[in-house]
């Protein structure tokens, strides 16, 4: 199986988990069955390349991402292409994979997903009556 974690450096797993998963440098990806640990670069449209995370990682063959916390839209991206997201990484990239490994990481869902850095705040008159609880 085969996990990434966004990465603020590159050297890999004494890195500190980077926070945004769209803006860090690089992901780590470490491979449970090998110990392999690679880099995928992030080449996505947010660092001026091509694509998306969910994108570049479903083609490393990522099972698995660990993040700090990500918004709706981009739950729903990984879960398009497949992999599952867990949030609440924090510290390096090992504590990261071993909280995971210690099922403390929580599973990613529209729930638990952190809308606080989503830029479509205007679209939520949904109707639903939130008013009511």
């Amino acid at each position: 199986m085969k996990i990434s974690v966004p990465s603020m450096g590159k050297s890999g797993l004494e890195d500190q988990v980077g926070q945004h998963f769209g803006k860090v440098l690089n992901y780590i990806m470490y491979n449970t069955e090998t110990g392999e640990v690679s880099i995928i670069p992030n080449a996505s449209e947010h660092n001026g390349g091509v694509g998306l995370p969910p994108e570049l990682m479903s083609k490393n063959g990522v099972d698995i991402m660990l993040c700090g916390g990500l918004g709706t839209k981009a739950v729903a991206m990984f879960e398009q292409y497949g992999i599952e997201v867990f949030v609440g990484a924090q510290g390096t990239i090992q504590n990261a994979l071993d909280a995971w490994k210690d099922g403390k990481l929580q599973k990613a869902n529209m729930n638990n997903a952190c809308t606080s850095h989503e830029h479509d705040d205007h679209h939520s008159h949904d109707h639903s009556n939130h008013h009511h609880h």
